[in-house]
């Protein structure tokens, strides 16, 4: 058998429906405050294995929930260091994103590594050439692409529509690997091969879908999930989370108050904010030599740096 023959048995063998309820998933995702219509919504899009679109408005928390897919899968799988074709050899393990586990399997060949299913993210770093094999002319190998290495995973693009690589590009690059489950690699000399396309993969994007993408691609997207601006009371809780996770000093009413500073101020809520804005608070009394304090006054003063013009609101005595 070829080394693409046992590396597609192998992936296909090993792609194993995900065991998940919204229990599991809220227990993934305890770190955050997310809705429950959001979890409903993301917990049989991640069952269904298929591609994921979350999409809405910025810094409210979708690039923080892609970067916690990978609590979900907590058994291991088996890949080949690298892969032999026509002579040619791909290196496919990349230490970077395949964390290597004991295994418990005796007599495992060595040239398997046991890992945890791979969670890949990339962002504006994307280019055309991450998609396609890369020969290192040093070794004289192929280094293998992103879709390959997260097979059995995840694969995230994160701020989709922002790339080096043109959305048109990517999309019609993927187009029948999500919908036929297989991508199709070509040899420096011209040599086209068939591997598997075994994973899910989540576009997140501000930007609306519709602009980013035509029907027959969002068609092949059968996940559409919109992550909306944060209302007052989950505003409200993310501030007290973000308090007592970093054990702040606080006044009782600090909440309310930097809830209607962040309206007045930036003119709508985001889920990012309480974070973002504390930072600042603290990076103020490092430079300062204090113990921070969140009240009034200097929650006003961080968001006056924090946000691009704080219109004319007096800091508070």
């Amino acid at each position: 058998m070829s080394g693409t023959l046992w590396y597609t048995a192998a992936v296909r063998s090993q792609n194993i429906r995900l065991a998940l309820d919204h229990a599991l998933l809220k227990m993934a995702l305890t770190d955050l405050v997310l809705t429950k219509r959001f979890l409903d919504e993301l917990g049989p899009a991640l069952i269904s294995q298929k591609s994921i679109f979350l999409y809405g408005p910025t810094g409210n928390g979708k690039t923080s929930v892609v970067r916690r897919l990978s609590r979900l899968h907590q058994d291991t799988i088996a890949i080949p260091y690298a892969v032999e074709v026509d002579g040619q050899v791909i290196v496919l393990f990349d230490p970077a994103v395949h964390e290597i586990v004991e295994s418990p399997l005796s007599g495992l060949d060595q040239r398997w590594v046991v890992c945890r299913r791979p969670c890949i993210i990339v962002g504006g770093e994307l280019e055309p050439s991450m998609l396609e094999l890369q020969m290192e002319e040093s070794s004289k190998v192929y280094a293998a692409p992103i879709q390959m290495r997260a097979n059995n995973g995840i694969l995230v693009i994160d701020d989709f529509g922002r790339q080096i690589v043109s959305p048109m590009h990517l999309l019609n690059r993927w187009i029948v690997p999500l919908d036929r489950r297989v991508d199709y690699l070509t040899l420096r000399y011209g040599l086209k091969f068939q591997i598997p396309f075994e994973l899910t993969v989540v576009f997140a994007t501000n930007l609306d879908p519709n602009d980013l993408a035509d029907e027959a691609f969002l068609r092949r997207i059968p996940n559409k999930i919109y992550v909306d601006a944060v209302n007052n009371d989950i505003f409200e809780r993310i501030f007290v989370r973000v308090v007592k996770e970093r054990r702040l000093a606080c006044d009782p009413d600090a909440s309310t108050f930097f809830r209607k500073l962040c309206l007045e101020m930036g003119g709508e809520l985001r889920a990012c904010q309480p974070s973002d804005v504390l930072n600042t608070l603290v990076s103020i009394s490092e430079f300062e030599g204090t113990e921070p304090q969140i009240n009034p006054k200097s929650l006003a003063r961080a968001a006056g740096l924090y946000f691009a013009k704080p219109k004319g609101m007096p800091i508070p005595d």
